[in-house]
């Protein structure tokens, strides 16, 4: 899978500190993201890692000099070149030259050449860092449009603890990824998700579950992802997880914990989908221990599970919007619309295991979305991909309607 930042051309500037090292991880992370990545030292950033280092990660020349060998480096071209520059660190210094449009080395010199968002990560001692005029800096630059990632607490290198450390380079990629996020139909909305199994035990090895990869789940936050939303995806036990990095995910194993979860974040989400195979039955009791194998038969008690979608579906508001799954095998619509009105859905995404290619572990589904007014929306055979963007569609459809 394409990584999040794929094709993103950046330019990664690294100033003389300690913490120099950690853009060595940041460039690497960046590669994994799919960037393409080029690399300007300052002057005393190479006192504390080589440029051999970087060129050798980046596969693309390191730039240090506007003058090198007798060759002018293009710092204009460098800087037109790039969709988004980081410059981290960024230490006390640079940050008063850039703020101030000093430009006294190659860096700087791109800097005021770059026409793309400028992502700053600040990295410095704990009292350099509250100086009035370090701070004063900060805001200069955030005036120009600059976007600074806020720096990390812990010990510094003058064996100093509080704020000014470089903000991990994990951290770094997270933040620029979600920055960069396009505007989309669903930015600005809060999204829940429901996905996967959930599984009821009997004693400590055995358990009563069902067939679910999540598959569907997980395309649905994805889809949504890439519209903007901020995606929560609470996710029963299965292997599977989203390819994106930036979707929340709170993992459960039954049907008890995924209520829990689900009613926590109920009131603050925007739009709600129960695409999870939640469990509609758990044994009344759990055994301690393993149950041997003794009688030619076993009873035990099963007691229903807290249906999640219904005892959310009376707390919803008006400006809630809440998505339900049917899988039905007989009087399939007529049980869906049942199901709608049940739950106080505002949609229903219906499929069939009589129809081929649809249902658990399969990566295709051949759904029908039933609207409030009761009218039925059928689509063929596709991909989960290619369905939940159809689903999404639709949503986004009905939530900007007047």
């Amino acid at each position: 899978m394409p990584g999040l930042l794929h094709q993103k051309k950046i330019l990664l500037g690294v100033c003389g500190s300690i913490a120099a090292y950690k853009s060595v991880y940041l460039c690497r992370n960046l590669l994994k993201e799919g960037a393409e990545v080029r690399v300007v030292l300052t002057p005393y950033a190479k006192e504390f890692v080589s440029a051999l280092t970087f060129s050798t990660i980046s596969k693309n020349t390191v730039y240090q000099e506007l003058i090198n060998a007798d060759q002018w480096n293009n710092h204009v071209e460098l800087g037109l070149w790039a969709d988004l520059m980081i410059i981290a660190p960024a230490t006390a210094s640079t940050l008063s030259k850039m703020a101030s449009g000093n430009v006294d080395n190659m860096l700087l010199a791109v800097y005021l050449s770059a026409k793309c968002p400028v992502y700053v990560a600040p990295a410095m001692d704990l009292d350099m860092w509250k100086h009035p005029s370090t701070q004063q800096n900060i805001k200069t630059l955030k005036s120009y449009g600059n976007t600074i990632i806020p720096v990390g607490v812990g010990e510094l290198a003058s064996g100093l603890s509080g704020e000014g450390r470089m903000a991990e380079p994990e951290d770094i990629v997270q933040f620029v990824i979600h920055a960069s996020k396009p505007q989309g139909a669903l930015s600005g909305k809060k999204v829940m998700i429901t996905a996967g199994p959930t599984y009821e035990n009997i004693d400590p090895v055995r358990f009563i579950g069902n067939a679910s990869s999540g598959k569907m789940g997980i395309a649905l936050a994805e889809v949504c992802n890439t519209l903007g939303a901020e995606v929560t995806l609470v996710l029963g036990p299965t292997s599977l997880r989203p390819t994106m990095d930036d979707i929340r995910i709170i993992h459960v194993t039954s049907s008890d914990q995924m209520y829990e979860s689900c009613q926590n974040l109920f009131a603050e989400q925007d739009i709600i989908i129960f695409a999870a195979a939640v469990a509609d039955y758990k044994p009344k009791s759990f055994s301690e221990e393993k149950i041997k194998k003794k009688d030619e038969s076993l009873v035990f008690e099963l007691v229903k599970t807290v249906d999640i979608a219904l005892t959310l579906g009376k707390l919803k508001t008006a400006k809630q919007f809440t998505v339900g799954f049917a899988l039905e095998t007989h009087d399939e619509v007529v049980n869906a619309k049942s199901k709608l009105e049940k739950k106080n859905f505002d949609m229903i995404v219906l499929n069939s295991l009589k129809d081929e290619g649809a249902g658990f572990q399969v990566d295709t589904n051949k759904i029908s979305v039933i609207d409030r007014k009761g009218d039925v929306i059928s689509f063929p055979l596709k991909t989960k991909t290619e369905v939940a963007s159809d689903i999404i569609n639709i949503v986004v459809q009905k939530i900007s309607e007047p």
